[in-house]
Order: C-alpha cells, then structure tokens, then sequence
C-alpha cells in the first residue's frame, strides 16, 4: 500500500490554521485516507485552538464573493469548485442578500460565515445562513468548526488523489461523487476507489432525515392515502418582510401508513423550523366512500399542520414525525 505524503503547505491548502497544517505534517506520511482524516480529525478538534479555528475561517473566500474567487490563493481553484454550484444558480439579487448577510453575521459573530458548499445552490446557501443568524455564540462557532472539518477532508481526498497521479478532471469527479458531500445534506453515492483511497467509516444514508407515518386510531389501522408535504420556514430579508414556507418535498402515505421519500437521504439535515401538512379531509373522504359508513364518519379537520424545530445542535439526528389520527382528534410525538 502505498503511503500518503504531504508538508505543511500542502495540509495548510486543506485547512488554513497553520496550527492543523503544522501537526498533520508531523503526522504524515498515512498509509490511507483514512488514517490521514482520521488523524485531521483528532488534530482539528483536540490539539487547534479557538483562535487556530478562526484563522481557518478567515483563509476561505466569502460565498459569493467572485473577486475573492478569481484571486491566486493555493486552495482558490478548489474554493471555486466548491462554490460552483452556487455561483451558477445565483442571481444579481441573491448574490446581494448574500453579501448582506454575510456582513450581519461577521457582525454579529465576530468571524466568517462557513459552510460546506459542495453541491449546495445559492438559495439553499442563502437559506442557511439566516436561519444560522439566530445561533447563540458559542453554538455557531461548533457548528462553523464542523463545516470547515468537513471541507478539510474533502480537500484531503483530492489532495491525495492529485498524489496517485489522477487527472485533475478525474479526481474531480470521482471523489467529489464519495467525499464532497461528507455530512451534508446531499446525497452520496458509491464509487468504487482504489484501496488506500477508501472512505473511513462512511455508510450511504438510506433514509431522509426528516420521515413520517400515520395511524388511524378510530380505524386501527394504517392511514393509507394520504396527501403529505413538507416546508421549510424561510426567515425574514433585511428589510423584515416574511417570505413564508418553502416546499421541500411532498408524497403520499403507503399501503403502512409511511409516507414516500420528502427529502433526499442524508445524515444531516438544515437547522430550522419545518411543517409537516397531512391532507386528512382527503383520507377520510376516500375512507368514507370505501367503508361501510355510509359516509357519516366526518372529519373536522380538513388537514393538519405540525411544526417542529432543529436546532443547530440536532442536525445530525433523524426526526421520525408521526401522527396518529381520528375524525375528531389527532396526536404527534417525535419518534425514533
């Protein structure tokens, strides 16, 4: 197995703290990624300090800001990669609340705004930072810490690959498909790597991370049928003009109860608050007429409505929402 060489000015590309840079050079070489992230991992959160965190923070281009992109920095070409997606579905007025927001939350926080944007749009980066915006201190700091650990090992990974002799194109793809997504709310997909290019301890997500189930009490069996939807709370702009929900996804519950996919698979999911609308006078309307009820049963409530919230501290956790259901009631818990 070949092993993985690499100095400070290659680490500091992957993370700016010079911190970071310094110890994993000390460490290498890794006879695998893995061992190389897993060892980035242990450095960044146990031997870098605050102030080393900041220094990463402030190494990376403000989203969006295309001067800082087209500028020579060694990891530039890599920023640009990572924030292709938004750059390219952006538009003069996103770009705007984007370098409006970034300015309130520097202001606010004392340091740059992160996140992981491989694969994200500038709506949904948009999305993040404001609902963000609302963090305490001292929870945004973690959470700004976890992107800039997920990005490091994305770089980590193309930094290796360019060391196996990959073409740039190649790598590119290839490890973006496996490590550019690492925590994010995109789905992963599996590729088949060489051996010393494997992914440590990453399993596919199989389910959203946002599912639901009805059950019909009055019935005693599953609500089959139903319409279900799911929205995200966009917050205020600048100017305190509400912008209401966002749909994110919407299907129907299965012949169990379970509704389809409202989101794609992913071991994380956005910090916010999310609704979650049953289409209940749908359901028994077609229950009423399948039944023998000789359409009496009645429902009061034409749809129901939960709104639940994910705090920063909770977006690596599954949220099981379900609903059990009556003509005349209905109760919802968080469930596992």
């Amino acid at each position: 197995m070949k092993n993985l060489h690499g100095d400070a000015k290659d680490f500091l590309m992957c993370c700016g703290s010079s911190k970071f840079a310094a110890e994993m050079a000390k460490s290498a070489p890794f006879s695998s990624l893995s061992q190389a992230v897993e060892a980035s991992r242990t450095i960044w959160w146990n031997e870098v300090d605050v102030p080393g965190w900041l220094e990463a923070f402030t190494a990376h281009p403000r989203i969006g800001d295309l001067e800082a992109l087209k500028k020579g920095a060694p990891s530039a070409h890599w920023s640009k990669v990572e924030q292709s997606v938004a750059v390219e579905t952006a538009n003069v007025t996103v770009m705007r609340e984007l370098s409006e927001w970034n300015q309130k939350y520097e202001e606010k926080f004392g340091f740059r705004y992160l996140i992981c944007a491989s694969g994200k749009s500038s709506a949904e980066i948009l999305a993040n930072l404001q609902n963000r915006f609302s963090s305490r201190p001292i929870e945004e700091l973690q959470v700004a810490a976890g992107e800039q650990q997920k990005i490091t090992e994305i770089r980590l990974g193309k930094l290796f690959a360019d060391r196996d002799s990959f073409s740039q194109t190649t790598a590119n793809q290839r490890l973006g498909q496996v490590l550019g997504h690492i925590g994010s709310s995109v789905e992963e997909s599996k590729v088949s790597l060489p051996s010393h290019l494997s992914v440590p301890n990453q399993i596919s997500p199989t389910r959203p991370p946002i599912t639901t189930h009805v059950l019909d009490v009055s019935r005693g069996k599953p609500g089959a049928g139903i319409p279900v939807t799911l929205e995200l709370w966009n917050v205020p702009s600048k100017g305190g003009e509400s912008r209401g929900w966002i749909s994110i996804g919407s299907s129907v519950t299965d012949a169990d109860g379970r509704s389809g996919p409202l989101m794609a698979p992913s071991s994380n999911v956005m910090a916010g608050r999310y609704k979650l609308t049953f289409g209940t006078a749908t359901y028994f309307q077609n229950s009423n007429s399948s039944d023998d009820t000789n359409g009496t049963t009645q429902c009061f409530y034409p749809y129901v409505s939960v709104v639940f919230e994910i705090k920063p501290a909770q977006v690596s956790q599954h949220f099981h929402v379900p609903v059990l259901l009556s003509p005349f009631s209905y109760t919802t818990y968080r469930g596992s």
